[in-house]
């Protein structure tokens, strides 16, 4: 969410109706989410000047691991500088920490993709988004699932109850730090997840959703000390409740 929210932005600045935007002071404190939107809190070390240049000699583009050579536009400015620039820093203070983890592990070559196209400057702002819309349109539609067997039929399940909310064993990436809770594409995946997990004897499917649309799902060690919730599904394992009374 982060680093698309950022790509948009970028995306933005590349495109303004000033010009093309260079974040001078490119650092992660110079932004703040607002909404799930990632916003710049200062404004004062933007430009939109390019460097000036007669030669592609002129144009490169130093950092302190890389240099990039660029072209020299007719009009006598280094192309895409700014873009350019703007797009790298995004890469070595976001995408680099960020890209690697929580996808799904068909996501994450795209991802690596991304990550390498970004660090190399392969990629422009324009095939930057459009990669990112492209995974992003894979993780909600599911499409991103392999095929395999269907598990959910291994569950029984329980629709208006959920368990008594309490500290369980931890996974990642968790969404609270008191147990496993996951987005999911459906509870079939769910139960690709629970089997996945040797701790895990039941999920619980709620109404709250991520910013994708996903809802999330609850993993826990076992299924006793169910409660009334209108708003929630039960899953439990049929090895796990055999012997057992409902």
């Amino acid at each position: 969410q982060i680093c698309l929210s950022l790509v948009k932005l970028l995306f933005y600045l590349a495109h303004s109706p000033l010009g093309s935007i260079v974040l001078l002071d490119f650092q992660p404190r110079q932004f703040v989410m607002v909404d799930g939107n990632l916003k710049v809190t200062d404004m004062d070390d933007a430009s939109t000047e390019e460097l000036s240049c007669k030669e592609d000699n002129d144009c490169t583009l130093d950092f302190p691991t890389k240099s990039f050579p660029l072209k020299c536009s007719v009009v006598g400015r280094c192309e895409g500088i700014n873009e350019k620039k703007n797009l790298f820093n995004a890469y070595r203070y976001f995408f680099t920490y960020l890209l690697p983890h929580s996808a799904p592990p068909t996501l994450r070559p795209l991802l690596s993709d991304i990550l390498n196209a970004t660090g190399d400057l392969r990629y422009g702002i324009n095939e930057t988004l459009r990669a990112f819309e492209k995974v992003l349109h894979l993780y909600k539609s599911g499409l991103y699932l392999q095929k395999r067997p269907l598990l959910l039929k291994d569950y029984i399940s329980l629709k208006g109850f959920r368990t008594v909310e309490g500290e369980d064993y931890k996974c990642w990436p968790s969404y609270s730090h008191l147990g496993c809770l996951l987005s999911i594409h459906s509870a079939e995946e769910a139960a690709a997840i629970c089997n996945s997990q040797s701790q895990c004897q039941s999920f619980i499917v709620t109404q709250q959703r991520t910013w994708t649309g996903r809802p999330l799902a609850s993993f826990q060690s076992s299924w006793t000390d169910l409660i009334p919730d209108t708003n929630a599904v039960v899953y439990i394992k049929r090895s796990a409740s055999s012997g057992e009374r409902l």
